[in-house]
Order: structure tokens, then sequence, then C-alpha cells
């Protein structure tokens, strides 16, 4: 059962996007909203973990979020997603885990 994991605060602040790293199931994917947009800060700590997941492990940013931060050039891997994506995206998997 793929599950959608939502983070939206900053990976330097606390383990919730650590523990969301070791709870990734096989699908899963990672949406990045707010302040966990920084995780992609080229170079980062967080940015290389993220690029070192497994393909199945899909990754999303939302646009409004990395314009606002100044994160224009992401890696290929990455997918930007607007407002109506973001709701798509909660549709196509059986959960949405939100790291509140």
């Amino acid at each position: 059962m793929a599950t959608l994991h939502l983070l939206s605060h900053s990976p330097f602040n606390d383990g919730r996007f650590d523990n969301c790293l070791l709870l990734l199931g096989d699908d899963d994917a990672i949406l990045l909203t707010g302040e966990a947009a920084y995780a992609l800060q080229p170079g980062s700590k967080p940015a290389q973990e993220l690029l070192a997941l497994p393909v199945g492990n899909a990754l999303f940013a939302l646009q409004e979020d990395l314009q606002a931060r100044g994160l224009d050039e992401l890696p290929t891997r990455v997918i930007a997603v607007d407002y109506p994506g973001f709701v798509e995206l909660t549709t196509r998997f059986d959960k949405v885990n939100a790291w509140l």
C-alpha cells in the first residue's frame, strides 16, 4: 500500500525529515511543502539523502514554495507540482501521512 508523505517543516530543525526517510516504503513518495522545500538546497545533507533514495520513491515539491524560497533549479528527479497537482497526488496514493 503506497503512501504519500507530506513534509512541511524544515529538515534542519527536528527529526521529522529523518524519521520520514526511515519509514519510507518501497513505493512511497514524498511531497515537500513550506519550509520542507529547503531540503532541496543544492549540496545540503537532506538533498543528498533525497537524491540517494531508490527510484521507486517519487519526489515532489510544491512549486509555489520552491519559488518563495528561491529554489528554481531542481534535480531532474524532483517533480514540481501546483496546487491542483497536490490534490491529484493525494488521490493517487492509498494513504497520505502528514508529518505535523
